[in-house]
């Protein structure tokens, strides 16, 4: 109903009827349902023009739908990671950075991934900012908070087993232990004198 609608130049009551049948919808059906609203705001915020004139600080600069596409993105996504819904937070950074790659929100991506336990997945993503493969990492905030995310994530890790230190897999790590525990045995069985 709301394409048809906005194809008969309805945007705006498009979007309420979005916004008003949205909840009868499953969960599955809920990121189709973002790309069909993030369509309907660009017809909207656009008016079928490939750029808009946004001011900041006072200065005038033309924004892609691209760009404020992501923008949004960006705030829904931080709005998902402020109610703990780090899953849901991660799927729409990365829709975003699919859309237009940025190294804060790759850093927000990190986070979401840090939150969820998969330490793997967010030490390679804030390595990619870190090492300026993602637009915008030469921001030295970027940087730093990529910084400050891996250190966050350093102290979550798990330690590290003795065999990894070694370089062992679990078979001959256990072999070399037992071999140093035979040798050994005489020598610990022997009473020290106590002075």
């Amino acid at each position: 109903m709301a394409v048809v609608m906005k194809q008969l130049n309805r945007t705006e009551e498009a979007i309420e009827a979005f916004k008003s049948f949205r909840s009868c919808c499953s969960k599955q059906a809920q990121e189709s349902l973002d790309n069909v609203l993030i369509d309907l705001y660009k017809g909207e915020m656009f008016n079928g023009r490939p750029t808009k004139t946004a001011r900041s600080y006072g200065k005038k600069f033309q924004v892609s739908v691209k760009q404020e596409t992501s923008r949004l993105l960006g705030n829904m996504g931080w709005a998902y990671m402020q109610k703990s819904n780090y899953l849901t937070a991660e799927v729409v950074y990365k829709k975003v950075q699919m859309i237009d790659p940025d190294a804060n929100k790759a850093c927000n991506l990190g986070l979401c991934l840090l939150k969820q336990g998969r330490f793997e997945d967010a030490g390679s993503i804030l390595g990619d900012v870190l090492q300026g493969t993602i637009p915008g990492s030469e921001d030295i905030r970027a940087r730093n908070r990529g910084r400050e995310l891996l250190m966050e994530l350093k102290a979550f890790q798990p330690p590290l087993e003795l065999s990894d230190i070694m370089g062992l897999d679990d078979h001959d790590f256990i072999n070399g232990v037992e071999l140093l525990m035979n040798e050994w045995a005489p020598v610990r069985s022997k009473r020290l004198p106590i002075f």
